[in-house]
Formats: C-alpha cells, structure tokens, sequence
C-alpha cells in the first residue's frame, strides 16, 4: 500500500510547474494565442465557428456530468456494498444469536421450575428433621426434670434409711428417734407403691409397726402389751435390704438418664446435622435459582432487543437493495443516453472540423488564413519568449526548454512535445482517478476495521470491569469468611478456658462437698459416741445413820435434751452435702457434653469455611488469569487501534489533498489537454499556412 501509495503521492504534489494545471493551462493558452495570430480576424467571426464552439462546450459540459454521475455512483456503490455486507452480517449474527437466546431460556426456565420444586422439598424435608428434634428435646427436657425428681427424692429416702440404719445400729432413742420416724414417714409416702412391690406383707406390716412404735424396737424392760422380746434386728435387716435396694436402683436410674443423655446428644447431632446439609443444600439452590432467574431475565431481555435489532437490521437492509437497484438501473439509462448525445455531438463535430468543411468554409466565406505582417520566425520567436518568461517566473526547466526547443526545432517537434505533455496529463488523470479510488477503498477499509475494533475493546474492556468485580467480590468474601474462622477460633478459644474453668470450680465444689460431708460425719459420730451410750445412775442402799442425816447428794444426771436436734440437722446437712455433690456431678456431665458438641459444631463449621475459602481461592485464581488474558487481549486491540490510526493518518496524508482537490484538478488538467490539443491545432494551421505563403 504505502508503495503505491507513494506512486500516487508523487503526481498529486506540484513538484514541477508543468504538473500544476494553472501553469499548463496558461502557457499552452499563449501557444494557441500565438497560434491563432497566423488567422485572420474575420475568422472569429464564423457563424460555424460559434456552433463548433458551441458543441465543444456541449461534449465538456457532457463529459463533466458523466464524471459527476460516476463519482456519484461509486458513492453510492460503495455506501451499498458496505451496508448490505454489514448488515447481512449482523442479520445473521442477530438469526444465530436469537436461536442460541431461545434455547437458552428454554433451559433456564426449565432449570428454575426443577429448583423452585428442589427448594420446596428441601425446606419441608428442613422442617420435618427441625419438628423431630424439637420434639425431641421438648421430650429429653421432661425426662431429665422426672429424672431429678425421681433422683431428689431417692436421696432423701436414701439419706432417712440410713439414719434409720444408723440409730437403729446404736439403739439410739430421743429425738434422733422421732426424727428417724419423720424421714422414714415421708419415704413410705413418696414411694408408697415401690415399697409395696419391695416387701413381702410380712416385712410390710413389719415396718408400719416400727412407724407407729418404734420405741419398742429398742432393748429395754418389756411393756404390759408385748409378749416378746423386742425385734430392732428384724427391723434393721429389714431397712437395710431397702437402703440396698434404693440405692440400686438410683445407680440404675442414673446410668439409664446418662444412656438416654446420649442418645439424645446422638440424635440431636444427627439430626441437626441434617437440618445444617439441608439449610445448605436449600441457600445452595436459592442462590442457583437467583442466579438462573437474573440470566434468565437478562435473556429476555436480550432475545426482545436482538429482535427488535433484527426487525430493523432487516428493513434497512430491503430498502437499501431497493435504493441500490433503483441507482443501479437510473445510472445505466442516464450513463446510456448521455454516450448517445455524446457520440451524436462528437459526429456533429467531426463534421464541421473535417479538412472537406474548413476547405467548403474557407472558399465559401473567403476567410483569409495567413496574416501578412507575420512570419514564421516572430511567431517562434513570441513563443519561445512568451515560454521562457514563465519558465524563469515559476521557475520550470520544462518551459525553459520547450522555449528553446521552440526556437530550434520544427513545429513538428513542438507537437510531439504537446502530444507528451497531453499524455502524460492523460496518465496523470488516470493515475490520479486510480489514486482517488484506491483511497476511497482503503478509508472504508480502515474504517471499518477500527470500528469492529472498537467494538472488540469495548467487549473486552466490559469482561475486564465484570472480571474485576467477580475478583473484588470474591475477595471480600473470602475475607469475610476468615474473619468468621478467626471469630469462632476465638470463641472456641474462650469456650475451652470457660470450660476448663468451670471443671476447676467443680473439683473445688466436689471436694469441699466431700470435706464438709466427711468433716460432719465425724462430728456425728463423737456426738453419737457420746448420746447413744445407756448411762445408769448408781444407786447405793445404805442404812440411817446413828446420827443426823448427810447433806443432800447429786442430782440425778440426765442427757443434753438438744442433742438429738443438733445431731439430725448434721445428718440433714450431710445428705443436702451430698444432694448438691450428685447435682454438681450431673451439671459436670451436662457441661462437658455441651462443651464437646459445642467443639464438634464450630470444628465442623470452620472446615466448611476453610473448604468455601479454598473454592473461592480457586474460582479466584482462575478469573485473575482470564482478566490477565483479557488485558492482554486489551492490550493487543489498543496496539491494533493504534497501527490503524497510524494508517489512517498516512491515508490522509496521502489522499487528502487528491480528495479535497480532485475535482477542481481533474478539471484544470481537462481544460489544459483541452488547450494543448487546440494550441496543436492551431500551431497546424499556422504551418499550414506558411506553405501556401
């Protein structure tokens, strides 16, 4: 291109005076004007000189339109070939895209109808695993209130049975036996059923006795209502077989609560578990249903505007061949009958410029060829003079010499040198139409070529912008996602030292109960060592005196009556000691399991986050590299661009100056081998008429 370019370049430039049409257009008007002196002046004044005159005019003015239609059609032509390609094109970008865009929403509504029904099961399937664990928790709560029920007052019946043991084991009386009586009461009461299960009716009735008498279960002198011996030992067997048993079965109702304990923190896992993998499974599909509703909205929206765009891709495009066919037929018929009116002017011409005519004419209006006061030498002397001046004026070694050569030579060489000038200002014309024709093709060319560019940057530059908020997207919610595992790490953190803390409290809690218990028990049995035992007071048989009587003596001794009281509220305190040991024990286990599903839960939950941080890393990774591609991409368009700016300022540069000017050139040259050919002429007629001088 930039060959011929330059080749073309190099005729558009005035370089040389004889290449600008003014120049040409005035020396070969002083060699016609010189020519025309060898005339006679009454030669102008030819009616048939006006009327060839008058039909040069006509083939000009003939040609100039043919010239304008021309060039009016190529506009035309190429605005036509341009149009009906591009929008061939885009009608069947617009087709194919519409079919992609149809198919597309099919798929879509389908898969928003499949998730719209997946969501629906998943939330009941949610709903049903979220009833059966309330329903089970509402359970497990009701078992565990029963359970401590049941296990207080197993305690308490424990703790009287053992008191009764206690006193019985020591034959104790008193107070310690009322408050014996009292606790075994209210254990026959709560447990009325279990005890009747327990014991044969014998042991039964056995045991009501002792309640209503227990006094006569002790060693002392038989009353007027017994007929027997005291029977504490039947009775101490009795109450200790039910401590026995009462106390297996509180180990049994315990190690049953932790199994039912565990298997509802089983369960409970299980089923929360579940609930979690389904809340997952349904925010999963929610945002795959939000996902495919947004692409399919845009898809409508898409396939109405791509319609919309084919409707007028296809009207344009039928009015253009329309347009397009009517120029086509309108510039054959007028091209048709201007090359008619052309050819009928050109053999009017011919006739009247024929030798024949001008013979008929110059013996028919005597007109004089040769003017006497000139010869051939001041003809050749004029013009070569008249030449020279504007030679050296504008500076044109081409003039210059065609003076001389004026001078030297023969008219005949003078002709050949206007039939070279002529062709070359022909094959500059041609060059010049060749010119103008290939800058035209290569302007629409490169226009063309920028705006599919510009249309690839802009796509790529939009893929750029979307990549980017993908990536910022996804990085803000990675980080998001970290902040979270640092926050439930922190919590866990702190859930472990509360843990570990309140383990610490416990031991502490747990042994003081132990101390206090163990502490108490031994003051019981100082107290009791002392209270339990039979004092008898001495009494001695001895004869009056011979003489006055002795002072009085000690009063007889008798027992702290506060002791049986101080005593049952130490064995009440060592039972409430060990009630609260057992309920710490208890909180201890529901703790620690608390503490451990807690554990269970957050390891699961920063796993999830670590595994979403790894996905969302990789999506990451991967959209990074196709915007680095995209950039690059990017970056190879706006290279392009700018090679095609470059080309398109060389096409200016180049075909500016033969655009702006072409018309006005091509009819300066016109009007200059016009005036050449008549200079020839004339320069003919002046040689012609020497030889008849």
């Amino acid at each position: 291109w930039l060959k011929q370019s330059q080749r073309f370049g190099a005729t558009s430039q005035p370089l040389a005076v004889l290449s600008d049409p003014t120049m040409r257009v005035l020396a070969c008007t002083t060699l016609f004007q010189l020519s025309l002196a060898a005339r006679s002046d009454a030669d102008k004044n030819r009616p048939v000189t006006k009327v060839i005159n008058l039909l040069k005019d006509m083939v000009k003015q003939l040609e100039k339109e043919a010239e304008e239609d021309e060039e009016v059609y190529n506009k035309v032509a190429c605005w036509c070939q341009t149009n009906d390609k591009d929008k061939t094109r885009s009608i069947a970008d617009a087709e194919d895209r519409i079919n992609k865009l149809v198919n597309k929403i099919e798929e879509e509504t389908a898969s928003s109808s499949r998730l719209n029904t997946e969501i629906k099961n998943l939330e009941v399937e949610v709903e049903k695993n979220q009833a059966s664990l309330d329903k089970a928790t509402a359970n497990r709560k009701k078992e565990l209130a029963e359970f401590n029920e049941d296990e207080k007052d197993t305690l308490q019946s424990i703790s009287a049975l053992k008191s009764a043991v206690t006193v019985l084991s020591k034959h104790n009386g008193g107070a310690a036996l009322l408050d014996m009586q009292a606790a075994l009461r209210s254990t026959m009461r709560t447990h009325h059923d279990k005890i009747g299960d327990m014991l044969s009716p014998h042991e039964f009735k056995t045991v009501t006795g002792f309640l209503q008498s227990p006094e006569d279960y002790f060693d002392a002198e038989p009353t007027f209502k017994q007929s027997y011996a005291p029977q504490s030992g039947e009775i101490f067997g009795i109450l200790k077989n039910m401590l026995s048993t009462f106390e297996a079965d509180l180990s049994q109702a315990q190690k049953e609560e932790m199994q039912s304990q565990s298997a509802f923190e089983s369960l409970k896992a299980a089923k929360e578990d579940e609930i979690k993998e389904g809340q997952e499974h349904v925010e999963q599909k929610q945002e795959e249903l939000a996902n495919t509703d947004e692409s399919l909205a845009q898809a409508k929206e898409d396939l109405e505007d791509t319609r919309a765009s084919l409707s007028a891709d296809q009207s344009f495009l039928a009015n253009l061949k329309e347009k397009c066919q009517l120029t086509d037929q309108e510039y054959e018929q007028r091209t048709a009958t201007r090359q008619e009116e052309i050819s009928a002017v050109s053999e009017a011409l011919s006739f009247l410029t024929s030798d024949e005519a001008h013979d008929l004419f110059s013996r028919t209006f005597n007109f004089v060829q040769i003017r006497e006061a000139s010869t051939e030498t001041d003809r050749r002397e004029s013009a070569a003079k008249v030449l020279e001046a504007i030679g050296h004026k504008v500076a044109s070694a081409e003039l210059v010499n065609m003076a001389t050569t004026v001078r030297r030579d023969a008219f005949v060489k003078v002709k050949k040198a206007i039939d070279d000038m002529i062709a070359k200002l022909l094959q500059d014309k041609e060059d010049e139409i060749k010119q103008k024709d290939f800058c035209i093709e290569e302007l629409n060319t490169n226009e063309r070529e920028t705006e599919l560019k510009n249309r690839d940057k802009d796509e790529t530059q939009a893929k750029i912008d979307t990549l980017s908020n993908e990536i910022e997207q996804l990085t803000n919610e990675i980080d998001t996602l970290k902040a979270e595992i640092q926050s439930l790490q922190t919590n866990l953190k702190r859930a472990g030292e509360d843990r570990e803390q309140e383990n610490k409290d416990f031991q502490e809690t747990v042994a003081d109960q132990r101390a206090t218990v163990k502490l108490l028990e031994k003051t019981l049995d100082v107290l009791k060592g002392f209270y339990n035992k039979k004092h008898k007071g001495a009494s001695l048989v001895q004869e009056d005196p011979a003489g006055p009587p002795p002072p009085p003596g000690f009063k007889s001794y008798k027992k702290n009556s506060g002791s049986g009281g101080v005593m049952g509220m130490i064995q009440q305190i060592i039972a409430d000691a060990k009630t609260e040991e057992a309920e710490a024990i208890q909180a201890e286990k529901d703790a620690q399991a608390a503490y451990e599903s807690f554990v269970k839960d957050t390891n699961d939950s920063i796993t999830a986050k670590q595994d979403s941080i790894t996905d969302k890393a990789d999506t990451k990774a991967k959209k990074e590299g196709e915007r680095t591609d995209a950039k690059k991409d990017l970056e190879n368009i706006m290279i392009e661009l700018e090679e095609l700016a470059n080309e398109n300022a060389d096409l200016h540069k180049a075909c500016d100056f033969t655009l702006k000017n072409f018309d006005t050139r091509q009819q300066a040259r016109d009007e200059e081998v016009e005036g050449l050919r008549e200079a020839k002429a004339a320069l003919s007629g002046a040689q012609l008429g020497f030889l008849q001088k």
